[in-house]
């Protein structure tokens, strides 16, 4: 885990090209503390500067990067980790090799197959290669987005960045795009190409960008979609767990390769309580990490520790780290804003930066259990979809059980949109189009998806099959997994996700649908429950227990706003957003006197004091980047 900077110039000098590099790196130094290293590439027509930071993890005493080849002069960064180089490296095992590690593997594969290479790759990467032969630079990113990458043009010039910051400090204007306000303040994010920062784009997921040296031109491939074919109905139940679990077994172990001790964060979420179970399988010292909260209906502590309880015989846990969460964190949020560097009015932005400074504090790499709810249909929303779509086909007798045990489907029924660009996600939008033009004070706003954060959809898929291509090609890369990268390497934590093997994303994409949810018994991940019982990765009262969101109690911390920090009492009492002049102070003020916590819990979608948060997130993110 690391980060890259670089640039493309033909008017900078190889002196300037390296004292921007230095800056640029300072930036971003969190990502990698433990080295830093700067190189200018002359490839005739245009200088190519490479910047790297390290957090050392793979091959500690050769692995720094660039890597070069001696024999043609390609170069190589790389932020995150080729997991199955093992297995790669005998298809390049004649190259001369100057490293031990992953990243050499890969820029190998690259001269010997070209962009082909990026097909063979397992793990989670963004990186570039500088090719002087074909004088080319082709940037790439992972299937899943794990790992980002920024890059931007300005006066003739080409930049590029795992972070938003060193772009900003290496030559690139900050403007705000306002285009992408109504967006953030409908989907609480930013999906798509392009950024909240005028003129800097993000580089998709599954994609590359190759850059023509000489003529400056580049272009921007997929090299992967994520796509829900056609179901595989030849397959039975207890083929396809078997088949999960060899599969989730083989995403745990490559992602246990490491030079230095491996953790897992634990909640009491099924996913992160298998992947600890497995890694611990040939790990059973392994460290793990837990946030709690004092409001007893958010905290999933007494879950964790029964799991802990059940299975430390078992599987020798023993070295469990817990931290609480209340509403003091609230301090820690310009900080996290300033690392997330896009706003994301996403309440567990907060815990999960806390639990990344506490694991931070004892190791450099952790398990997580991110991805399972998006490519299994983990969240509830998916069930209710599954109900919606099939209820008028049921009996009456069935149809009265849904109702039973879905009372919120006949009101998302009503509301239910035929487009599944607005369906998917329509629960969940903070603020309505016509609440935008008194917030932004617009006159109008367009369709707010972008075009090109769509999923491939042929037209025949289920709905449900429809709602999880979204948030495979949207949110799981610009929201969630954005999150979880940003904060873990602000405390110089790498965070590994086996779900998002590609590997277990195709095999989901294949599965049944009625192997993924089970709406008659309310259960969603229906395969993924079953493997951990059946293969003892979790008890059965732990692999059944019903899901939780994992969010925080932000109505009970912002109902008394004048017991707030300052800087919060300035943006919900004071003046704040009056001076920033972007938003409407008079309907901000009038939510704030909405805020109430009856009737709120975890599995409250939209609340007032979630439309405050995101003003709160917004206003801190345009003080620090803006004003």
């Amino acid at each position: 885990m690391c980060g890259i900077h670089g640039i493309i110039s033909r008017s900078f000098s190889g002196d300037e090209i390296l004292r921007r590099l230095e800056k640029m790196g300072d930036l971003q130094r969190h990502r990698g503390p433990d080295n830093i290293r700067e190189k200018v590439f002359d490839t005739g027509n245009s200088l190519v500067g490479f910047g790297f930071v390290r957090l050392s993890i793979l091959d500690l005493e050769t692995g720094m990067q660039p890597v070069v080849c001696p024999l043609d002069s390609s170069a190589i960064i790389c932020n995150g980790q080729i997991y199955n180089y093992v297995e790669l490296k005998p298809q390049v095992k004649d190259e001369h090799f100057v490293t031990k590690g992953d990243m050499e593997v890969a820029l190998h594969l690259y001269r010997k197959k070209g962009t082909a290479f990026l097909q063979d790759l397992n793990g989670m990467y963004a990186g570039a290669i500088c090719d002087v032969v074909n004088r080319k630079l082709l940037l790439f990113r992972d299937r899943f987005g794990i790992k980002p990458l920024y890059y931007a043009e300005f006066n003739g010039n080409f930049f590029f960045s795992s972070e938003i910051k060193p772009l900003l400090i290496g030559g690139i204007p900050s403007s705000l795009n306002k285009s992408r306000l109504p967006t953030y303040f409908t989907y609480r994010y930013t999906p798509g190409t392009e950024t909240i920062f005028k003129g800097i784009k993000r580089l998709p997921p599954g994609s590359f960008l190759e850059y023509d040296l000489d003529s400056s031109a580049f272009i921007v491939k997929r090299y992967w979609e994520y796509r829900l074919g056609p179901e595989d109905h030849n397959l039975t139940i207890n083929e396809a767990e078997e088949q999960f679990y060899n599969l989730f077994e083989d995403a745990v172990r490559i992602r246990l390769r490491s030079d230095v001790e491996v953790g897992s964060l634990l909640s009491a979420g099924i996913d992160s309580s298998a992947v600890a179970s497995m890694a611990a399988k040939s790990r059973p010292d392994i460290r793990l990490f837990t946030i709690s909260f004092m409001e007893d209906r958010y905290n999933e502590l007494p879950q964790v520790k029964q799991f802990i309880d059940i299975n430390k015989k078992r599987l020798g846990l023993t070295r469990h780290h817990t931290m609480l969460c209340g509403s003091q964190t609230l301090d820690q949020l310009p900080g996290i804003i300033k690392s997330l560097e896009e706003p994301i009015s996403l309440g567990t932005i907060l815990p999960t930066d806390q639990v990344c400074e506490m694991a931070g504090s004892h190791l450099k790499v952790v398990l997580t259990g991110e991805g399972a709810d998006e490519i299994f249909a983990g969240y509830r929303k998916f069930l209710i979809e599954a109900a919606a779509h099939e209820y008028d086909g049921f009996s009456l007798s069935r149809q009265k059980h849904l109702d039973e045990i879905y009372p919120e489907l006949s009101d998302y029924m009503r509301i239910r949109a035929s487009n599944p660009t607005h369906r998917y996600s329509q629960p969940e939008l903070l603020y309505r189009p016509d609440e935008l033009g008194t917030l932004l004070g617009l006159e109008k706003t367009d369709d707010l998806f972008p075009e090109d954060a769509l999923p491939f959809l042929s037209g025949s898929e289920h709905p449900v099959n429809e709602a999880i291509a979204f948030e495979c090609r949207a949110r799981l890369p610009d929201y969630v997994i954005l999150r979880l990268d940003k904060l873990s390497m602000r405390h110089s934590l790498e965070a590994r996700t086996p779900f998002l093997d590609y590997r277990l994303a195709e095999f989901a994409a294949r599965l049944p649908l009625d192997f993924k949810i089970n709406i008659t018994q309310g259960r969603e991940k229906y395969i993924c429950r079953r493997a951990y019982a059946k293969y003892s990765l979790l008890d059965l009262k732990t692999a059944y227990r019903r899901k939780q969101p994992f969010t925080i109690p932000i109505a009970d911390w912002l109902a008394s706003p004048s017991s707030l920090p300052d800087f919060l009492q300035e943006i919900l009492l004071g003046d704040l957003i009056k001076k920033q002049g972007l938003l409407d102070p008079e309907m901000v003020r009038n939510s704030v006197n909405k805020i109430t916590t009856e009737g709120i819990g975890p599995d409250t979608l939209v609340s007032e004091a979630d439309r405050v948060f995101a003003v709160v997130v917004f206003s801190i993110w345009y003080n620090e980047f803006f004003t």
